[in-house]
């Protein structure tokens, strides 16, 4: 049973290695998706953050009066 290839290696060798490049390929995408959606979250809770802050110089500049208004 010779399942050794003129280099030296063996079909399933081959294959191993094949399916470990491919492994590294998903593995780099995935990291890349991730530091995407990171760079997202990050932006998204700054802008987040500022409109809290706005709202908050919006209620010490006019806060929101009760007077007149009745309880339901």
């Amino acid at each position: 049973m010779d399942t050794l290839e003129p280099h030296g290696h063996g079909m399933a060798a081959d294959l191993l290695t094949s399916e470990v490049a491919n492994a590294r390929q998903r593995i780099h995408r995935t990291l890349q998706r991730t530091e995407e959606m990171l760079a997202e979250n990050l932006a998204l809770c700054s802008r987040i953050r500022t409109a809290v802050e706005a709202a908050d110089r919006l209620m010490k500049i006019d806060p929101p009066s009760f007077e007149g208004r009745r309880a339901g």
